[in-house]
């Protein structure tokens, strides 16, 4: 029986390259696609206070979910094989953690970013690597 993978897309080309990674380097294992939807997002946005906002902004995220893992299952056809998916609401590195546990194993994307960037926005993939108690492969 092969390995259980989870591998977060974000539609970043990092994690693009990761799942790209996944399946060259496990080719037999059973592979699950997850993105997470990060409530927090919608705060950034001018027009939050608008009635039915929030409803709005949830549908294009799922949307944009359903688009990735489209993408993701064409991918999987190319090299033979296909992918689970699975949408999930949350702060991402605390979700990606928390339902990584049920996985033999995580692979993800790095944004690379340094610097300042860094200190301010955090990286979403030294979380995970800092707190899965699973192994963590960050592809850049």
């Amino acid at each position: 029986m092969g390995k259980k993978i989870l591998v977060p897309l974000d539609g970043s080309e990092q994690a693009t390259e990761a799942l790209s990674y996944t399946f060259s380097e496990f080719p037999d294992a059973d592979i699950t696609v997850i993105n997470v939807i990060d409530p927090i997002d919608v705060g950034y946005t001018s027009t939050v206070g608008m009635p039915g906002y929030s409803e709005e902004w949830y549908e294009e995220s799922k949307e944009n979910a359903a688009m990735l893992f489209e993408e993701a299952q064409e991918m999987a056809a190319e090299h033979g094989t296909s992918v689970s998916t699975k949408t999930e609401v949350g702060q991402p590195a605390q979700t990606i953690v928390e339902f990584g546990e049920e996985f033999d194993h995580i692979v993800m994307g790095s944004h690379g970013r340094s610097g300042v960037s860094r200190i301010l926005l955090g990286s979403v993939a030294e979380t995970v690597v800092r707190r899965s108690p699973v192994p963590v492969t960050v592809v850049r």
